[in-house]
């Protein structure tokens, strides 16, 4: 089994740059997920998010999860669950408004700290697209662009905590799933685990390494890319001791971008045949069919796309 993917973005100054950015390819075609170093992140700033994230639980919301999901969930169960997750969270927006100071029950300082944080990760994700763009052969900044629409890219973060779970066989802390949109930024508890991707037919643990930031690649890529960068079913495994941190940022398009494989890839590679294009779609509308259908393979709601997209053009022809 190959080594998970950790890129040392240092290393991308340096006279062993050609073979970083070759580990980053690799990763995204083969497994839709590394993991980065050095990436010029504040280590303090990050060691004061992860202590105001986990003190905000404690005060805020470890007692409602336990009253809540914790004492009531797994009574009588004896089938794994699938209608639930194992989780307690809460959003915030940054991009293209930041509702970062409206959100309630939230201190001076989190709400301080986490603005600062999320202006470091939105700078992280974008040097971090224009990577992916040089790496498949687009020109600097096509991918934000891509990301636009009318409004600029949306940019967000799901702060999640995966408490300690009694009977672990029994419910995950997050089902299976591909994300929708981006990139996605996650930086993770270092002590506690759960976090795996599917490779093949197995599942991986993405390792807990401290001040890293995890990276991984949404269905909006792999469209883009027309399936070079992929998106990978992913999950969070509950465990029995141990409160897991999560703050993961979601970069992604404005929900009136028109997404689309990039014309310049699709002739460069000479891909002529409808059959190996991936569909045209506004984000929004790729949102609706998602929601509905989150813990489900990405394949269907890509077919279901290019069908719609064939029955459009079919109806303009005969119009």
């Amino acid at each position: 089994m190959d080594a998970f993917p950790i890129i040392n973005m240092e290393k991308l100054n340096g006279e062993e740059r050609s073979d970083t950015m070759a580990i980053i390819k690799d990763a995204c075609e083969n497994w839709g997920f590394f993991e980065v170093v050095n990436h010029g992140i504040s280590y303090e700033l990050m060691d004061k998010v992860e202590k105001l994230t986990k003190d905000h639980y404690k005060k805020c919301m470890e007692q409602r999860f336990k009253e809540l999901v914790a004492s009531k969930a797994l009574e009588g169960v004896e089938a794994e669950i699938t209608d639930m997750d194992w989780e307690s969270t809460f959003f915030l927006k940054h991009l293209p408004e930041s509702n970062v100071f409206d959100v309630p029950d939230l201190a001076e300082e989190y709400r301080k700290s986490m603005k600062e944080f999320a202006l470091e990760l939105e700078k992280l994700a974008e040097l971090l697209l224009d990577l992916l763009c040089e790496n498949v052969g687009l020109e600097k900044g096509y991918l934000k662009k891509a990301f636009c629409g009318s409004k600029g890219p949306t940019f967000g973060t799901k702060i999640g905590n995966y408490p300690p779970c009694p009977k672990p066989e029994l419910v995950k802390g997050l089902r299976a799933h591909t994300d929708a949109g981006g990139i996605i930024l996650l930086f993770q508890d270092d002590k506690v685990s759960g976090l795996q991707l599917l490779k093949g037919e197995n599942w991986i643990d993405v390792p807990p390494m401290r001040h890293s930031i995890v990276v991984n690649i949404g269905d909006q890529l792999e469209v883009i890319t027309n399936g070079k960068y992929k998106s990978v079913m992913h999950r969070v495994v509950t465990q029995t001791e141990g409160t897991r941190m999560s703050i993961a940022s979601f970069y992604n398009p404005s929900s009136d971008a028109v997404i689309s494989p990039a014309k310049e890839l699709l002739d460069r590679e000479g891909v002529k045949d409808e059959s190996e294009v991936y569909p045209k779609f506004v984000f929004e509308e790729y949102m609706k069919l998602y929601t509905a259908v989150k813990f489900q393979p990405k394949e269907p709601r890509f077919e279901a796309f290019k069908a719609l997209e064939k029955s459009n053009s079919a109806s303009v022809t005969t119009a």
